[in-house]
Order: C-alpha cells, then sequence, then structure tokens
C-alpha cells in the first residue's frame, strides 16, 4: 500500500515565494494551506498550484496547526514555512524514505538560510535540524514567543538535502520581526513571571552577541555574520526592555 503524504504551508501574506514553496512541494498526494486572511495573492498562488485553501484568522501557531493537521488524512505531512523550499536533492530524499516504509515517527531536515549576501553556514544557523517530515499524529506542536516548534512522538532518522530559507526580503523587513518577536519574547517572560530592564537588557543583549559572534563562530559569516549578531543584540535588548514597560503599564 502506497504511503500517503501531504505537503502542508500555513500562510500570511506570502505570495513572495510560495509558489516555489509548494512546487517543490508537488510530489504529495495532497497540498494544504491555511491562511491567515492574507491580503495579498496568497490563496491565488495556493490554488493556482493546486492546494486546497481554508482561511482561518490566526490564533497563534499552536492553534492553527492543530486545525491544519485536523483536515489531514494521509499518512504522512511534510511542513514548510511560505518562505521555505526543499532542494532537489532533499525532496529526491523524502521520496525515496516513504517508499521504504520505515517504522518511525519521522525525519530531520537541515535548513539553509539566507541573509543579507549569503547562506549561513555559522551564527547558529547551520544545519537547523528541523522535524518537518512526520507521520500524522507522531509530532507535537509547541510554542515560545513566536517561534512553533515540532516534537517527535519516537523514533526518528535525518535526512540529507536542505529545505532552502529565506527569511528576510530587506533590512526593513528583519527589522519589522524583530518588532513582533521581541514583543512576543516579552510577554513569553511576563508570562514566566522574568523580570526586565536596563541592565538585564544589557547583559542578555552582550551575551546574545558574543554567542552569536563568537560562540557560534558568526565572524565566519563575513558581514552577515556581524549584523546578525547586532540584530540579534538589538532583539534581546528590547525584549527585555519591554518586559519592564510592560511591569510599569501593568501596575498603573
Amino acid at each position: 500500500m502506497k504511503e500517503t503524504v501531504t505537503g502542508l504551508v500555513l500562510t500570511y501574506n506570502g505570495e513572495r515565494l510560495l509558489e516555489k514553496c509548494l512546487k517543490s512541494l508537488d510530489f504529495c498526494d495532497e497540498l494544504l494551506v491555511v491562511d491567515s486572511e492574507s491580503s495579498d495573492r496568497t490563496r491565488e498562488i495556493a490554488e493556482k498550484c493546486g492546494a486546497r485553501v481554508i482561511v482561518n484568522p490566526w490564533p497563534g501557531p499552536v492553534d492553527q496547526f492543530k486545525l491544519a493537521l485536523s483536515e489531514i488524512t494521509t499518512t504522512w505531512v511534510v511542513s514548510l514555512d511560505q518562505d521555505e523550499f526543499l532542494t532537489d536533492e532533499l525532496r529526491g530524499n523524502i521520496v525515496s524514505k516513504l517508499s521504504k516504509k520505515e517504522h518511525v515517527a519521522g525525519y530531520y531536515t537541515p535548513r539553509s538560510s539566507f541573509y543579507f549576501n549569503r547562506f549561513m553556514k555559522h551564527s547558529g544557523w547551520y544545519p537547523d535540524y528541523l522535524f518537518r517530515v512526520f507521520r500524522l499524529g507522531k509530532m507535537e506542536v509547541t510554542a515560545s514567543g513566536a517561534h512553533y516548534h515540532f516534537t517527535p512522538r519516537g523514533e526518528t532518522l535525518k535526512l540529507e538535502g536542505d529545505i532552502l530559507h529565506y527569511p528576510y526580503e530587506s533590512f526593513e523587513q528583519h527589522m519589522e520581526k524583530i518588532n513582533y518577536y521581541a514583543e512576543e519574547g516579552a510577554k513569553s517572560l511576563r508570562e514566566k513571571g522574568r523580570k526586565g530592564g536596563l541592565v538585564r537588557g544589557l547583559l542578555h543583549a552582550k551575551m546574545k552577541f558574543i554567542k552569536l559572534y563568537l560562540l557560534k563562530l558568526g565572524f565566519l559569516d563575513g558581514k552577515a555574520g556581524f549584523y546578525n549578531a547586532l540584530a540579534g543584540f538589538y532583539y534581546t535588548f528590547q525584549k527585555y526592555i519591554r518586559v519592564e514597560e510592560t511591569e510599569k503599564w501593568g501596575g498603573e
């Protein structure tokens, strides 16, 4: 019996790379796109690529993925973000592995991300193994701040070949995302009872820069590594001072 598979993508204003993303998944028996009320051509592109589209206001990553998974009936799921696509090598390896019917919960895949002028090879960005190929029912999704995480329920293996990731179209867009991530990160810290403030913000931001640029060898990524480490400093500082801001507003 053939192992059936669904290609899953959650979207919001993802017209930039969605067609490339979905075409890299066209070996799947079904393509499912769950869209959070995009205002661009996202849904039009998804339908053109043959995807089944469900529109649902964004409830957060955990609930959106739960909704998506409840709509899937295939044995396997390959999940990508709207700014990612499979290399031919990884695509071929997924097809090959699924045909072998191995008794595993799923497969981790390396992800290579482009930043400024290169695919980052250091800075904590690579190989960035992610659990993106899994049996339906053998994955649990959790979230921390603005970021989601897939945890396998069972044994796993690794695949060769990369997911290619283009997270930012420009520095402007990166700053917009940092603003969002810092706000969500501050909320997460507050929920955990963590304190913010200037001193904590500077200390944690400094350690973030050191981690990214020195410990994670970001200096080997050239200008991109330096810019990324500075962005990490700024994000971390913003997160901690926003906790203090929230505390002050909440106390008035």
